[in-house]
């Protein structure tokens, strides 16, 4: 992967030589964004002008409905669904990180541990010129349909179902589901998710199969 991934940090790269540029990583849930984009944003460091500071990630989980907005709305069985995301929201920041680049812009980040949003946590200076941005309903329509516009490039990564799913399984047992719990929810909700994301790949500029 290590190749691979030095190929994929220069066409990254390549975004941002006339001004700040965006892309977006897209996946279904479990295919391995974040950590993908973690190692591809440390390789990025060392090719974009201006070093560390010039690359941000800012995902597009800092855009959960907070619990008590899921209550409101009787969707805290479906959290993590499309219609569990401000998506107006998270495309207004995308404008703002493309139009907004001679000030910080703060977004928000979504914290594990309390498994809520949390407010202005990720700073976005000016010396920023590459932002990478992931998500899984970064190419569907509907109230989404802005955000594709917003990217320069979006690639869709992609890793076998088994693998997927026994990732998906781990990381709910991790956060406190029992086996059976973390099972059930995986099927009711994050396997619907995952079948609505995965046609979206047809959209992207690059798929890039982490098996």
């Amino acid at each position: 992967m290590t190749q691979a991934l030095d190929g994929l940090a220069d066409r990254a790269a390549g975004l941002a030589v006339d001004g700040r540029a965006v892309l977006g990583v897209v996946g279904c849930p479990g295919s391995g964004k974040s950590t993908f984009v973690d190692r591809l944003v440390a390789s990025l460091g060392a090719r974009v002008e201006g070093g560390p500071a010039a690359v941000a990630h800012v995902p597009m989980d800092g855009f959960h409905l907070a619990d008590q907005a899921l209550d409101r709305l009787g969707l805290r069985h479906r959290k993590g669904a499309p219609e569990t995301f401000d998506a107006a929201g998270y495309a207004a920041l995308l404008r703002r990180l493309r139009t907004e680049t001679a000030t910080t812009v703060y977004a928000p980040a979504f914290e594990r541990d309390l498994e809520q949003p949390l407010a202005g946590a990720i700073a976005v200076p000016p010396s920023v010129r590459l932002v990478v941005t992931e998500g899984n309903y970064l190419l569907l329509d509907g109230p989404w349909s802005a955000v594709r516009g917003l990217l320069n490039e979006a690639w869709f990564v992609q890793v076998g179902d088994e693998t997927r799913v026994r990732r998906l399984v781990a990381r709910h047992e991790r956060f406190g589901k029992t086996h059976q719990e973390a099972v059930d929810w995986v099927r009711t909700v994050d396997q619907p998710n995952a079948e609505l994301v995965h046609p979206t790949a047809g959209l992207a500029d690059l798929v890039v199969d982490l098996d």
